[in-house]
């Protein structure tokens, strides 16, 4: 079974910087593609960044140069630093496999103030 455990979550000034975590057991975390998602209040979930086994990021513009997602195997955790955080930067973060497992975490709220 997998289970997803994302932390790390806050409230931070806009400017500010936070480290989420993600948790993951239940898959062969080394093999796997790790996506972090976020669903801001009122709109659907989007996939915001992604690291390969091999260690190959991707990000979405809105993003780019100021998120990095990473990984390490031996904890079985992905991670995402986020800096210069924005108050659009509001959402429930995720994290999940590539393709999605069934069974999403609880998420980590994440809020900027302005």
């Amino acid at each position: 079974q997998v289970q997803l455990v994302e932390s790390g979550g806050g409230l931070v000034q806009a400017g500010g910087s936070l480290r989420l975590s993600c948790a993951a057991s239940g898959i062969i975390f080394s093999h796997s593609v790790m996506v972090w998602h976020r669903q801001a209040p009122g709109k659907q979930r989007e996939w915001i960044a992604l690291i390969t086994r091999g260690a190959t990021t991707n990000y979405i513009d809105s993003v780019k140069g100021r998120f990095t997602i990473s990984r390490d195997n031996a904890k079985n955790t992905v991670y995402l630093q986020m800096n210069s955080l924005k108050p659009e930067d509001t959402a429930i973060y995720y994290c999940n496999t590539n393709p999605p497992a069934p069974g999403w975490g609880q998420g980590t709220q994440v809020t900027v103030s302005s």
